[in-house]
């Protein structure tokens, strides 16, 4: 069993971001998914950046801090697009971190220091026609994460949604989630393993 600290997208914690962490759970995994938003969710993205601009980010990230040190140690950190900016961060600055998964979102790694810690594997997923992912420079940080660390993956998947994964929202693809699963069930069983 791997423990995996899974932070929500900017819509907040949805039914989806709960269905993807219950598959994960059927699979034998203990993911936590706190809510960074009190229990607020968003129509939009744009709706829930405007909320992240209220609540600011650096209190964003401290309530992802927060939520680490109430779970522990030894953690896979996952995150969905805002999510992954706590889950990258902890991931790359936290001892004992165990993996990273990203989802719809990469940062450049000088965010949070020098460069990806070579004992953290990481899987970074995304559409390739997203505009968020590939015009905002995410596909670029996914990227050079993926050429300088010597277990980091990127997989790109065909479309253009950027919340794809989520099952609550319109921009869900069912066939591209399950690949995403699978790829992530393997990921943690090699960890785990």
């Amino acid at each position: 069993m791997t423990q995996l600290l899974l932070f929500h997208h900017a819509q907040g914690l949805t039914p989806g971001i709960t269905a993807f962490a219950d598959r994960l759970r059927a699979d034998g995994h203990d993911v936590h998914t706190p809510d960074l938003f009190d229990g607020r969710t968003f129509d939009s993205i744009e709706a829930g950046m405007a909320y992240v601009g209220e609540l600011g980010f650096g209190e964003v990230m401290e309530r992802g801090t927060r939520a680490a040190d109430a779970v522990g140690d030894n953690l896979v950190f996952a995150g969905f697009s805002l999510g992954v900016v706590p889950a990258q961060m902890l991931a790359q600055t936290r001892p004992g971190a165990l993996g990273a998964v990203l989802c719809y979102s990469c940062v450049p790694v000088s965010e949070f220091g020098g460069a990806w810690p070579v004992d953290v594997p990481v899987q970074i997923h995304g559409m390739d026609a997203d505009p968020y992912f590939v015009d905002e420079g995410d596909i670029d940080a996914a990227r050079a994460i993926v050429a300088s660390a010597p277990s980091a993956e990127l997989f790109l998947y065909p479309g253009d949604q950027h919340y794809f994964a989520d099952n609550s929202l319109p921009s869900y693809d069912a066939d591209a989630t399950e690949l995403l699963l699978r790829r992530v069930i393997d990921f943690l069983g090699r960890i785990r393993g």
